[in-house]
């Protein structure tokens, strides 16, 4: 098993160390990008020239460990691989220096931190599977992270446990940012300390995010603090948002023998349990309350008074002489108030 650490030099090519012997041995990493040549003689000078200034500032290894991923002072990221030390694909990130790369645990998103004062959010395939092809791989931006408000630079950017969010301490500024990398949105900013804040990182497992002052020295911790919750200790407790006035009863904190104790639970396993007898109801023992009676079905009722319908879904009692004109003598459908005016003796006038 081969123990390898890579190193970008100030001013000098990026190393590659192996330490697996008493010897280790030192390879050169390219620091010029893999890009095709343009035609001409000068231009292929001129391209040589821009190559030779470019410098490595930042490398890190894939999550597999068989490429590093580098970037230059030119905003290039280039894709080594390990065992032949030289550039299988190369890419423009951007025109500024590339200050910072940070992998998520799985390797699969990569953040980049540049001194155009924009973090990046990149996915990164897996390089070591058979069927890509390094030749045709497009490293595209998935989110950029500023604050185009202040325009600040970022001294250190970190993933969390998960790769879901993305935090960042600023240059001159007390603050921590941290977005969502789903949404591409600021989530929260994490108060001031009071110092400027360098390297920030996050828990490996748990919600906490540390950074390091780098006036003081010190270590400041931010987590979330949970509620406690004691109905989740006992079912029966009763959480209250302010104080409560409890009257105890005389007996209620009396310690008493096992024995009385146990004689109690026998004396109440002998008592009758009375199931035939039915409490009132609630509303029953209420006084002065009016309640309506409704009667569903009119004519199911067990009252030996007739109904008659008048309309569609509406019933009125029959009236008492409704139906009985043959006891008044009167054919047909005339009405009581017209026999009772036909039997009326008509006044004959008088002469004068």
């Amino acid at each position: 098993m081969a123990l390898l650490f890579v190193a970008s030099l100030f001013e000098d090519q990026p190393m590659l160390v192996d330490i697996s012997s008493t010897l280790p041995s030192k390879r050169q990493l390219p620091s010029a990008p893999k890009r095709p040549r343009l035609g001409g003689a000068d231009l292929i000078e001129k391209q040589v020239l821009q190559d030779a200034k470019q410098s490595t500032c930042v490398t890190i290894f894939t999550a597999q460990g068989d490429h590093i991923i580098a970037g230059t002072n030119k905003g290039w990221l280039n894709i080594i691989d390990v065992n032949s030390c030289e550039t299988l694909h190369s890419t423009r990130l951007c025109s500024g220096i590339i200050l910072l790369l940070r992998l998520t645990a799985s390797g699969r998103n990569m953040v980049a931190n540049a001194s155009d004062r924009v973090i990046r959010t990149i996915p990164i395939p897996d390089f070591a599977h058979p069927s890509l092809d390094i030749d045709n791989i497009n490293l595209e931006v998935e989110h950029r992270f500023q604050d185009v408000i202040n325009r600040l630079s970022w001294n250190h950017v970190a993933f969390s446990s998960t790769g879901d969010y993305v935090a960042a301490s600023a240059v001159m500024n007390h603050d921590i940012y941290v977005w969502e990398r789903g949404k591409g949105s600021l989530e929260m900013i994490l108060k001031d300390p009071g110092e400027e804040l360098g390297v920030v990182e996050w828990h490996p497992h748990r919600p906490f995010v540390a950074a390091c002052g780098l006036e003081t020295g010190r270590i400041h911790f931010w987590t979330i603090i949970n509620p406690q919750r004691w109905s989740a200790l006992a079912p029966d407790f009763a959480e209250v948002e302010e104080n409560v006035e409890y009257v105890e009863r005389e007996d209620e904190f009396d310690i008493h023998p096992i024995e009385e104790i146990h004689k109690r639970r026998l004396d109440l396993e002998d008592e009758a349990v009375d199931v035939l007898t039915v409490d009132p109801v609630k509303s029953e023992l209420e006084q002065g309350v009016f309640s309506i009676p409704v009667l569903f079905d009119v004519m199911d009722s067990e009252s030996e008074e007739e109904v008659v319908a008048v309309g569609p879904g509406t019933m009125r009692r029959k009236s008492p002489g409704e139906g009985r004109h043959w006891m008044n003598g009167v054919e047909g459908g005339n009405s009581t108030d017209e026999h009772v005016s036909s039997k009326t003796p008509q006044t004959k006038p008088r002469k004068r």
